[in-house]
């Protein structure tokens, strides 16, 4: 079983050695190489990287990569199959998921996903329109409603759950892998084309990546596929007190995110 993940990065740093792992300099249009390969070969988006994130090594991916399975992880947060994380990261290092971990979890589905990220206290639709500007989100709602309706029901769900499958992370089969893509890209495409994201700050231009987040549940819970849930890690410490404190002050007194945390 032929299977590639790709590592997402735009910097130089630690990677894991199984080689199922594939380092990924992601908006590499006009940088200096940082040893990896680059999304800027062959079909490509990379030029769209402020905007798309991650989304430009899966254009990549899509379009030049010949493999039965196709992943995607950042240079700072993989899967891992093991329960208890180590503080160091070093030591997460030799927990990222395993070839053999891999194997196992496809023997029973044919798509890897993260476990649900909770936001308890709140839908994910309004979690979104308190961090972030809304109107992105619900023009996504109307191309789906005009162009796919079947996923329409499913998309109207984020209004109403306060979970989600975050971070633009799986594992999928190549034939799943190219048919997301092609659904997943249209829909980005026209948006893009009604929403300019060069009106936003260079933050909030990156809604096209944050979308695609979203419509990952969308296009698993209306197709109805198998998968597996895997546990994320992140490779650094991060502070929750903060990251939870934002999320509260941005609920409560209406002011967006405009930082990552």
């Amino acid at each position: 079983m032929n299977t590639k993940i790709l590592i997402a990065a735009h910097k130089k740093y630690q990677m894991p050695t199984d080689d199922i792992y594939l380092p990924l300099h992601v908006g590499a249009q006009g940088k200096d190489s940082i040893g990896f390969t680059r999304d800027d070969t062959g079909d490509n988006i990379s030029s769209k990287n402020p905007y798309f994130c991650e989304l430009t090594g899966i254009y990549w991916a899509w379009k030049n990569l010949d493999t039965d399975y196709i992943g995607l992880c950042h240079y700072r947060r993989y899967f891992t199959a093991c329960k208890k994380i180590p503080k160091t990261e070093d030591e997460r290092f030799k927990i990222v998921l395993s070839s053999n971990d891999v194997t196992k979890l496809l023997e029973k589905a044919d798509i890897i996903v993260p476990k649900k990220r909770n936001y308890y206290i709140e839908t994910i639709y309004n979690h979104y329109k308190h961090t972030m500007f809304i109107e992105p989100l619900d023009e996504t709602g109307n191309i789906l409603k005009s162009r796919y309706p079947e996923y329409y029901t499913a998309f109207e769900n984020l209004k109403h759950t306060k979970k989600m499958h975050a971070f633009n992370m799986f594992i999928m089969k190549k034939e799943y892998f190219d048919e997301y893509c092609t659904w997943m890209f249209d829909i980005l495409n026209e948006l893009v084309q009604k929403i300019d994201p060069s009106q936003y700050d260079s933050f909030h231009a990156r809604y096209p990546g944050r979308i695609s987040e979203r419509l990952l549940d969308v296009w698993l819970n209306t197709k109805g596929y198998k998968y597996a849930e895997c546990k994320v890690i992140d490779m650094q410490h991060v502070n929750w007190i903060k990251k939870g404190f934002s999320f509260l002050f941005a609920k409560f007194t209406g002011k967006k995110y405009s930082k990552s945390f």
